[in-house]
C-alpha cells in the first residue's frame, strides 16, 4: 500500500507519520520546500510531544518521504487548509489545487479522501472535477470524506484511538476508506455518506463553540454583577445534569473558531444560535482588550507613570505552539496598537521567536510587570508565585486552579 498525503501541517504530517509507522509507504507533499527538507531530515516543524522520534524512525526506515510533488500511489488524502475568502465564506481552493495536483496520477481502484474541514457538498464538488477531467475513472475510483478530530498536544494517541466518521460517495467507497483507516485506527469507524460526514465535523465544533459562548457570556454578566464566574460555574456544575465549560478570552484554533462559519455561510437563516455564539466569542476577545487598556489607563492616572504589562500567552490553547485564529494574539495586538509607548512584555513559552512580537521569558516578564494578563493557561504560568503587589487580569482562570 502506497499513500500520498497532500499537506504536511498540524494534521497531515502526524497522520502521515502514524500511517508510515503501520506499514504504509507514504509520500508527504507540501508546497513549502523548507517543510519538506525538515521532514526528510527527521525534524518537526510543529510542536507535538513524542512525534519527532516517530518521524525520525519512519524517515530512516524509508517508509516516509516528503516531496513538493505527489507520487503515483494507491490512496490520496487531501489534508490542506480551508481558509476564508471575504465575509467568512469558506475557500476550498486549496482542496481543489491539491486535487488537481493528484488528478493526472489517479488510476482505477485508487482511493481519494478529503480530510480537510469542508463545506457540505465539497466531496461531490471535487468528484465532479475529477470525473470532468478524467471521465474514464467514473465508477472506478473510490471517493470519501473523513474528518479528523484530534486535540493538539495529544495527537499521537487520538489519531489512533479516537473514533472516525467515514462517508463515501457510495457504499463501496466507504468500505475502501474504512479498510485503509482500519490499518492504524483502533477507535470505531462509523460509516455514513459524504454529506453527513462533512456536516458531522462542522456540527462537532459548532456545538463546542456554542457551549463556550455560554460560559463566556456568563463571564461578562458576572463581571458586571460583581460575581466570581469561576466559583459560580463550579457550584452550578454540582447539579447532576449541568456541565458548563470554562470561560476564556475567546475561541481560537483552526476548528472551533472557523468551522461554524462553514454552516452560517450556507445556511444564514437557519443557524441563529451558531451565528450568535460566534459573535459572543469574538466579542469576548474585544472585551478583554478593552479591559486591559482600561487597567493601563487607571494605573497611569493613579501612579503617574505608564505601566509595564505582561501579556501571558499567545497560543490558542494551553501548552501548544499553534497561534492560528488565537484570541490571545488578537488581544496582544489590539493592546499594543493603542498602548502609547507603554512597556508591553509578550510571553509565549512554546514559541522560540515570532516575526511580530518580541518574546520575553516568562519569569522575567512576571517579575517586571505592574499588570499581569493571563490569557492562556500554560503550565509554566501555574508555577508562578502569588504576587499581591501586582494587578492581575486572569482571563483563563489560572489563579483559580
Amino acid at each position: 500500500m502506497k499513500a500520498c498525503f497532500m499537506g504536511l501541517g498540524y494534521i497531515g504530517l502526524p497522520t502521515a507519520i502514524i500511517a508510515a509507522g503501520h506499514g504504509i509507504h507514504v509520500t508527504g507533499v507540501d508546497i513549502n520546500a523548507s517543510i519538506v527538507d525538515k521532514t526528510n531530515a527527521g525534524e518537526l516543524h510543529i510542536v507535538e510531544p513524542g512525534l519527532e522520534a516517530m518521524l525520525r524512525e519512519v524517515v530512516s526506515s524509508g517508509m516516509l518521504r516528503a516531496s513538493t510533488v505527489p507520487d503515483v500511489c494507491d490512496a490520496y488524502f487531501m489534508v490542506v487548509p480551508t481558509p476564508f475568502k471575504g465575509n467568512h465564506e469558506p475557500d476550498v481552493s486549496y482542496v481543489e489545487a491539491a486535487t488537481r495536483a493528484v488528478l493526472p496520477l489517479l488510476k482505477a481502484g485508487d482511493l481519494y479522501v478529503i480530510e480537510s474541514t469542508s463545506p457540505i457538498g465539497t466531496t461531490e464538488q471535487m468528484a465532479g472535477i475529477i470525473f470532468g477531467e478524467r471521465p474514464e475513472l467514473e465508477g472506478k475510483i473510490h471517493i470519501a470524506y473523513c474528518p479528523e478530530r484530534v486535540l493538539p498536544g495529544n495527537v499521537i494517541y487520538e489519531l489512533v484511538h479516537n473514533d472516525r466518521v467515514i462517508g463515501g460517495l457510495d457504499e463501496e467507497s466507504t468500505s475502501h476508506a474504512v479498510e485503509f483507516y482500519s490499518r492504524f485506527v483502533k477507535g470505531t469507524l462509523h460509516r455514513t455518506n459524504a454529506r453527513t460526514a462533512e456536516m458531522c465535523k462542522l456540527t462537532e465544533n459548532s456545538s463546542r463553540d456554542v457551549q463556550i459562548a455560554f460560559a463566556n457570556e456568563l463571564s461578562l454578566i458576572c463581571d458586571k454583577a460583581g460575581i466570581d464566574v469561576w466559583e459560580l460555574i463550579r457550584l452550578a456544575n454540582k447539579h447532576p445534569r449541568v456541565n458548563i465549560l470554562q470561560p476564556g478570552c475567546g475561541v481560537g484554533g483552526h476548528c472551533i473558531a472557523v468551522d461554524p462559519y462553514f454552516i452560517t455561510a450556507d445556511f444564514p437563516m437557519e443557524s441563529k444560535i451558531i451565528g450568535t455564539a460566534r459573535e459572543i466569542n469574538n466579542y469576548k476577545s474585544f472585551w478583554c482588550a478593552e479591559k486591559i487598556k482600561n487597567a493601563m489607563l487607571e494605573f497611569e492616572l493613579n501612579r503617574h507613570r505608564k505601566p509595564v504589562v505582561a501579556m501571558m500567552g499567545l497560543a490558542f490553547k494551553p501548552n501548544i505552539d499553534d497561534l492560528r485564529e488565537s484570541p490571545a494574539k488578537y488581544i496582544a495586538s489590539k493592546v499594543m496598537q493603542g498602548c502609547n509607548n507603554a512597556n508591553i512584555l509578550v510571553v509565549e513559552p512554546n514559541v522560540r521567536e515570532h516575526n511580530v512580537f518580541k518574546l520575553t521569558d516568562c519569569r522575567e516578564a512576571y517579575e517586571r510587570a505592574d499588570i499581569v494578563v493571563f490569557m492562556v493557561a500554560h503550565d509554566p504560568f501555574k508555577d508562578l508565585p502569588p504576587r499581591p503587589d501586582k494587578i492581575i487580569l486572569d482571563f483563563c482562570g489560572i489563579t483559580k486552579r
